[in-house]
């Protein structure tokens, strides 16, 4: 008898994306193997949800219904859903869609194969919501879509209350790993290839608050300094609230920390701020901005914007234009404000309407384009380490150039070397041209430096052949970089 087939399809953010392979580790480690990639179905279909957008159950009853009569035509077909819109609609799910076998939230995702299997044999659905953390992601089981790069969480949950946000309500209070667990995975992957990671928390430079001590986030990114092989960290999201003078000073000192920072602005009004419970204010965003180009000039600095906040007034979007001018962001994820159900914004007075906000987010980006054009350019004539992506470039066949991300990480498109290299591989080369998104090197590879990712890499895909992985809804994970798909501010990782 075969093995039985599984498909995750995930929305939302960096967290839900890292709850994902944890899905998928426990599905492989309960017999379950992936399905093939362009088969007819999976056997198991888990939904691990999103509940940042307004219309996110729309989406999700809209994707159940399309597999209805696909499960009513296989006998032993099981749907699962999952994540933070889980969490918050519970009973609703199967009440919509009785042909729902299994509901779990997000403070229970290891009990995703017992539910499975209870509700094959009990031929009901099983939906069971955790209401505080049973087990800390990290020591469940994971399929790595990478072998060079991996998210490492040291932290769930927010303490923070931003009216905007409905996700601590649904993630919990902040809850920490002891910093000697979070080095003993980071040991772990490193042993096994990988070279680049990413500490991800709901907002992870708060680290610490859960132990009793204010500088761990900064002791956390020394301490990965001290690691052999570790070559490249990144850490998203940050918090201005929690950004802290050691941890910029520890970014500038420890040299496997990249010279790159997201720091979510959502606003550059102050009345704004405070309308949205952000526990800053313009000028200190500006200080803190400030102060990392100080110790590092070339950082790349992104953040995340939400346009048409309630009661926003045009002077108040001429600050965030204001901030915008002065931050000189290498990237902006800007959002058009929707309600999220369950936030108090959302019953706010003052909704501005759609063509208003439609008008102001078209300035703010075709303001934030230029910028990025402009910093960009100045990258030109500059030689930087790329480390060679998988899945990256997706004209890279047609144009014979391979993709990676500089350590600022900006992606980089680059002549394919005449020495062979693989992903997770470094090539140096020089960027001859700069578009707002990305970086061209067209002239030969300066150097070629072979890795053991990319000795990982090339064992990973010289196995036998495999069906294809979890299915994680964004277009890599080679270099985890922050995601667009949500508003910021309203998922996980980004605070």
């Amino acid at each position: 008898m075969s093995a039985k087939t599984y498909e995750v399809r995930t929305h939302g953010c960096q967290m839900n994306v890292h709850d994902s392979e944890r899905l998928a580790g426990l599905l492989e480690d309960a017999g379950y193997v992936p399905a093939p990639e362009g088969a007819d179905g999976a056997d198991v279909v888990v939904f691990n949800t999103c509940a940042v957008r307004e219309n996110a159950d729309n989406k999700l009853y809209g994707n159940l219904g399309q597999l209805a009569p696909k499960k009513a035509s296989r006998p032993g077909m099981q749907i699962a859903v999952g994540g933070c819109l889980a969490q918050k609609d519970r009973d609703t799910i199967v009440k919509k869609a009785p042909w729902v076998d299994v509901v779990f939230g997000t403070h229970n995702i290891g009990k995703l194969p017992v539910l499975l299997e209870r509700a094959r044999v009990q031929e009901e659905a099983q939906v069971e919501i955790a209401e505080s953390l049973e087990a800390f992601p990290s020591t469940l089981p994971t399929r790595r879509e990478s072998a060079y790069a991996a998210w490492v969480s040291i932290s769930v949950g927010c303490n923070n209350t931003c009216t905007f946000c409905i996700v601590p309500a649904l993630r919990g209070k902040e809850k920490d790993r002891r910093p000697g667990d979070i080095l003993a995975e980071i040991e772990t992957l490193v042993s096994e290839g990988v070279s680049e990671i990413t500490l991800l928390g709901q907002n992870v430079n708060a680290y610490g608050s859960d132990i009793g001590d204010r500088e761990a986030f900064s002791k956390l990114l020394r301490a990965c300094g001290k690691i052999e092989g570790l070559e490249r960290v990144r850490f998203t999201s940050p918090h201005p609230r929690d950004f802290t003078d050691d941890v910029i000073a520890a970014m500038a000192e420890t040299p496997n920390v990249m010279p790159q920072l997201h720091m979510p602005l959502q606003s550059g009004s102050d009345t704004v701020l405070k309308a949205m419970r952000r526990s800053y204010r313009q000028e200190r965003f500006l200080g803190i901005i400030e102060k990392v180009r100080a110790a590092m000039p070339d950082a790349a600095i992104s953040t995340d914007i939400i346009v048409g906040f309630p009661g926003e007034t045009e002077e108040d979007f001429e600050q965030t234009l204001h901030t915008v001018r002065e931050s000189r962001f290498a990237q902006a994820f800007t959002f058009q404000y929707s309600k999220r159900p369950g936030t108090p914004a959302a019953t706010m007075e003052g909704q501005i309407p759609k063509e208003v906000v439609q008008a102001r987010y078209e300035r703010l980006v075709a303001l934030q384009e230029e910028i990025s054009w402009e910093e960009n350019k100045k990258q030109v004539g500059r030689t930087v380490e790329v480390m060679v992506a998988e899945g990256e470039g997706r004209k890279d066949g047609a144009t014979h150039r391979l993709s990676g991300r500089a350590p600022d990480n900006r992606l980089v498109h680059f002549t394919k070397p005449a020495t062979e290299v693989r992903p997770g591989d470094m090539v140096t080369v020089e960027i001859t041209y700069a578009a707002p998104h990305h970086l061209l090197a067209e002239g030969e590879a300066v150097a070629v430096r072979r890795t053991r990712s990319g000795d990982a890499w090339e064992r990973r895909n010289a196995a036998p052949a495999q069906p294809a992985g979890v299915m994680l809804g964004l277009p890599t994970i080679g270099a985890p970089a922050p995601a667009p798909a949500e508003p910021a501010g309203g998922c996980c990782p980004t605070s």
